[in-house]
């Protein structure tokens, strides 16, 4: 089986490095001759070219890695999928949600597969904390919020919320398995005038589970954290930390005496977990899924479920800013 990588930015380039280590990398498509040349270098036995067309028309090509800007996604991934090419689209799968559903239906009718590229649904430490929460160790979900906030890599294409959210929105469909009944966004524009540069986002779902999702790239230090808060436990993924602290287990609990709530604090306990690349398991995920036909856990629906979130975020954001 052959994959073929289309953009080779920032993240592509990390695809092409975990594609070509897994043995499987047959083309690499860019537009800039220079970055044709530093794969060429790098990996003397992968083909490279700036036509797309010659990825469509290889026949030892049978899944398409789509890495380029978000605004091009639709169009790279509709073409691959016409094609009978497999595609991996990195986040997210596209900027309308009308586009999502076309590429949705598109993998459906040609029976192919089409996986979004949501990186934290495959790292262990989220793995482990869906675990806990399918098992009840944490008891009933109450409330959940996560922090994405950096300094840097700023975007002028799209704000902190679509280049951010898009992470924690599928890590906390994936812990709720609902869809939210209410989305409210509120953002800044501090560096440029339409661009937002952190945006917080309050999601309330049908169960009664409530949350939000602060991201910023405006900010003096790195934080990555997912927090939940359970009737019996709480759990905090902050992948910011190192592997021996990403996941802590809280077993806290608050009841009532008198009608009075009442706090009984206990001893923070972190969970074990094996050091390894999200991105590679993410990227033999794909190839299974490939190899078996079998849907993958970021597929298109789950793409779609994300960008619906993404676009009442947005619509939100923009009520608040207009």
């Amino acid at each position: 089986m052959k994959v073929s990588v289309v953009g080779t930015g920032y993240w592509g380039q990390n695809l092409v490095r975990n594609y070509h280590a897994l043995g499987v990398l047959a083309q690499v498509c860019d537009v800039d001759p220079g970055a044709l040349e530093s794969v060429a270098f790098a990996y003397p036995d992968v083909r490279t070219t700036m036509n797309y067309s010659d990825l469509l028309a290889d026949s030892e090509t049978q899944g398409i890695i789509v890495a380029t800007p978000a605004v091009s996604h639709f169009h790279f991934a509709e073409q691959a999928l016409r094609a009978g090419k497999d595609v991996y689209v990195e986040k997210p799968l596209a900027l309308e949600v009308e586009h999502a559903r076309i590429l949705v239906e598109l993998a459906r009718e040609h029976q192919r597969i089409l996986m979004v590229g949501h990186l934290l649904q495959y790292h262990p430490g989220f793995i482990r904390l869906k675990e806990l929460v399918a098992s009840g160790e944490l008891g009933k979900l109450q409330y959940l919020y996560s922090n994405r906030l950096s300094l840097g890599r700023i975007r002028r294409e799209e704000n902190a919320l679509w280049s951010f959210a898009p992470h924690d929105i599928s890590m906390i469909l994936a812990l709720t398995q609902q869809q939210p009944s209410e989305v409210v966004s509120f953002g800044a524009n501090v560096l440029q005038a339409s661009v937002a540069d952190v945006t917080n986002t309050f999601l309330r779902f049908p169960n009664g589970v409530s949350g939000h999702i602060l991201v910023s790239w405006l900010h003096p230090f790195k934080e990555h954290k997912l927090v939940l808060v359970g009737d019996r436990k709480m759990a905090v993924f902050e992948d910011s930390l190192d592997w021996e602290k990403k996941l802590a287990l809280y077993p806290h609990l608050v009841t009532l005496e008198d009608g009075i709530p009442v706090t009984f604090k206990s001893t923070v306990e972190y969970l074990p977990l094996s050091p390894s690349e999200p991105l590679a398991a993410e990227c033999r995920h794909f190839l299974e899924c490939m190899q078996r036909r079998q849907p993958p856990t970021t597929d298109g629906e789950e793409g779609l479920r994300v960008l619906e979130v993404l676009q009442q975020a947005q619509r939100s954001l923009h009520r608040g800013t207009s």
